[in-house]
């Protein structure tokens, strides 16, 4: 007899996957946390293994668990792709969907720029969008959720995770840390007319930074290896919060230079002197196995293009 396994045990599968617990799994399907234990009991008697491994904060999938997520990706796609087409909805005259993750700083740019370029040139394609960590971020490519996803990286730029198949990871822009300062009032002080600043002018600077446990992007709030206890007095997850209390002189903060054109009025960016530049690159990164189509690939090739004119942006 083959492996008995129900749709709603392969959506199960899918979400506990992508969302990282049981609880954030329930939550999004609107089942109950012992229904989505249920079906991953289920799953698990079917499959006659351990389909993730239960650790505080979370789970993760064992090799069994990303094994059969491989198979559910695949045939609840299949069956995505069959209910549109019955309904009428299949993707024809360069038309098509694309789903797209980024980090927070991206989409302010980046993805901003590649979508009203996408508008002009390829107007049916329909491109979804949401932000996320990078751990986030990956599971939904693996879970089949995305499409591609932009992800920033330090040096030496790892693999963003260790699962098999690899992720495909193309390397997109690389971009230098830069400090958000205020343009006027007193906070401007320490920073006017100055183009770049001494690292240890910051040693009594107050910080504006993404709320304590949140890495959204490595390095990013206070400046990487600035030693002694930084003070953070602002925490905000929200990239435009951070840059208006900057605006308002409330601190400052660290930013890719890549957001020069997205900063509010009442803020400028300036480098830091004596101290290694701090570089961070953005890749695009797909599922190992997704098909290629038309849409797709008009999507990365804006991201692309968008990616070049901001490498050539005068610096």
């Amino acid at each position: 007899m083959g492996l008995d396994v129900t749709l709603v045990g392969l959506r199960v599968l899918r979400e506990v996957a992508e969302r990282g617990t049981f609880t954030a799994a329930a939550q999004a399907l609107g089942y109950t946390q012992s229904a989505v234990s249920r079906q991953v009991a289920a799953l698990e008697q079917a499959a006659g293994a351990r389909l993730f491994d239960r650790f505080p904060g979370g789970v993760r999938l064992t090799a069994t668990g990303r094994a059969l997520l491989r198979h559910a990706v695949t045939a609840l796609a299949a069956l995505d792709a069959a209910d549109r087409e019955l309904r009428g909805a299949r993707d024809e005259d360069g038309g098509g969907r694309v789903r797209v993750g980024c980090f927070p700083a991206a989409g302010a740019v980046l993805v901003a720029r590649a979508l009203a370029a996408l508008r002009q040139e390829h107007p049916r394609i329909q491109v979804t969008t949401r932000e996320g960590t990078t751990p986030s971020l990956v599971r939904a490519l693996r879970a089949g959720t995305l499409d591609l996803a932009l992800l920033t990286s330090r040096p030496p730029h790892r693999s963003p995770d260790t699962d098999d198949p690899p992720l495909r990871v193309a390397p997109l822009l690389e971009d230098r840390l830069v400090l958000a300062v205020p343009a006027t009032g007193p906070g401007a002080a320490p920073f006017a007319g100055r183009a770049a600043v001494p690292a240890e002018l910051l040693a009594g600077e107050t910080w504006i930074a993404g709320p304590a446990g949140h890495a959204d992007e490595p390095g990013l709030g206070v400046w990487p290896g600035l030693p002694g206890r930084p003070r953070v007095q602002h925490a905000a997850r929200d990239w435009l919060t951070r840059l208006h209390l900057v605006a308002a002189g409330a601190g400052i903060t660290t930013v890719p230079s890549a957001l020069e054109s997205a900063l509010p009025p009442g803020v400028r960016l300036v480098a830091v002197d004596g101290v290694p530049e701090e570089r961070r690159r953005v890749s695009l990164v797909r599922p190992p196995a997704a098909p290629a189509t038309a849409a797709t690939d008009a999507v990365v090739h804006a991201l692309r293009r968008q990616a070049a004119q901001l490498a050539d942006r005068p610096r």
